[in-house]
């Protein structure tokens, strides 16, 4: 097995930086569905331009390089008795990989009917409750699940079991035929409906909500009757090797042809401006925060700092290291390597922002923060925060972890890096860093705004 550490290593590197061409091809069609030049198109085409520089650089497509899951089958005499490991009558070893940020393993959910669901009503012990189920579970996601997403489903088993199966489905091509008549038309219709929901790209509103649905079907409990849902991310980080069984090379890969050309997504190199950007240069005044409208685009230039988890909590009892008043605060955890006694930022995408909901309304007022970046969007509290004392939130496209690297100019210091170095302080220096205002110092959240209307659309769902 003398390859063996070489081939893990190649097929980790290539599924965290080379989506396959099954997601290719959804992304390409699902961006050929939005409406021009709105703010869901432009999310997508960020999107496409992260892909092909992720794959030119050979850097992680999202900075949250996901949490592995390995599905294995060995020849039967390896024997090795290891949870996710299955003996086959094969002679190679199969290996599939999936990476899965957090964000949208947040998103997971599971439904145990019969159940009441916000504006669908109750879902019975049949596939119409089922699919009131899923269409919960995309509405639910929203942007905080970077969408386009795809999901895995699985209708019965137990709890821990049903979501197994679930994030199993996930190893489906995008593109296969579900054998089983029923659910393979139950995952049409998902599909159609799903896009017609309302999402949009980064929770953004418009046509793409979903680029997979694959569900299957498991014994349960006559009391028990569970529909769990794998939520993943458009940046669908999945690939497979076999291996020879004695050397552990390489002898063929899944899900990708490496003698074809991968396929450019972006129609052109790098991303458009229209122009109508608008540039923020820190440190930012109360009277140009003000200014800034939801659906505002806006280009970053200048200092920069980071804080996501730790941070926060670290703020919360301790000073920050660096002044903050009329900052700009990003939720990120950049992926970063050190040269020399030179820091370079290899991926620096926006981290989900709700999870900093409780501290972020007292970081604004203490520190003097004006404007905080993420993804997904922030609640009630952090908005009243930003209306009062004249601060915005502006989302960045999740998962675009090399388009904003390339942003990141220098890395001008580092603070706490006793936290380790994705929870670090950091202090970047950016240039036309794109973003989307979608909380304003006014009081409006396109969030909460997207959240009513695709509610509303679900309504209809459930009449109809």
């Amino acid at each position: 097995m003398q390859f063996l550490t070489q081939s893990l290593l190649e097929l980790i590197t290539q599924t965290s930086t080379n989506l396959p061409p099954d997601v290719r091809a959804k992304m390409r069609e699902i961006a050929g569905l939005e409406t021009p030049a709105t703010q869901s198109a432009q999310a997508l085409g960020i999107i496409a331009a992260n892909i092909d520089m992720a794959a030119e650089d050979e850097g992680p497509i999202c900075q949250d390089t996901g949490m592995p899951t390995f599905e294995v089958k060995t020849p039967v005499g390896v024997n090795q008795l290891v949870m996710h490991f299955e003996q086959w009558e094969e002679n190679e070893i199969e290996i599939k990989l999936l990476l899965k940020g957090g964000g949208c393993e947040n998103k997971n959910i599971q439904y145990s009917l019969p159940c009441e669901l916000d504006h669908l009503g109750r879902a019975d012990r049949d596939l119409q409750g089922v699919r009131k189920c899923i269409l919960h579970a995309v509405w639910q996601a929203q942007g905080q699940g970077c969408a386009p997403g795809a999901i895995g489903v699985c209708i019965g088993s137990d709890r821990a079991h049903g979501y197994y199966v679930a994030k199993q489905q996930l190893f489906r091509t995008l593109d296969d035929a579900n054998p089983d008549p029923q659910l393979a038309r139950l995952e049409e219709e998902i599909m159609r409906e799903a896009n017609r929901l309302g999402v949009g790209a980064m929770g953004f509103g418009g046509l793409a909500s979903l680029i997979g649905c694959k569900i299957t079907a498991a014994n349960r409990l006559p009391a028990s009757f569970f529909v769990s849902v794998a939520y993943d991310c458009w940046a669908f980080r999945r690939l497979g090797v076999r291996l020879d069984a004695s050397s552990g090379a390489i002898a063929k890969w899944l899900y990708r042809d490496p003698g074809r050309p991968v396929d450019r997504l972006a129609a052109e190199a790098g991303f458009p401006l229209t122009g109508r950007e608008i540039v923020l240069e820190p440190p930012l005044t109360e009277q140009g925060v003000r200014a800034l409208k939801v659906g505002n685009v806006v280009l970053v230039r200048g200092d920069m700092f980071t804080g996501r988890d730790a941070v926060h909590h670290h703020l919360m009892k301790n000073p920050p290291p660096f002044d903050l008043h009329g900052a700009v605060l990003y939720h990120c955890g950049p992926v970063m390597l050190k040269q020399g006694d030179v820091w370079v930022t290899k991926a620096a995408g926006p981290t989900t922002s709700s999870r900093e909901e409780p501290y972020e309304a007292d970081v604004i007022a203490r520190y003097g923060v004006r404007a905080v970046v993420g993804k997904g969007g922030m609640g009630p509290k952090t908005l009243a925060a930003l209306e009062k004392h004249g601060a915005v939130y502006l989302n960045a496209i999740g998962g675009a972890a090399q388009f904003y690297a390339r942003c990141v100019k220098r890395v001008k210091d580092v603070a706490l890096l006793e936290l380790g170095v994705p929870e670090a302080m950091w202090r970047f220096e950016v240039n036309d860093f794109l973003a989307i205002v979608t909380m304003d110092a006014h009081g409006r959240s396109l969030h909460a705004e997207v959240e009513e209307q695709t509610g509303s659309v679900l309504e209809t769902m459930a009449a109809g």
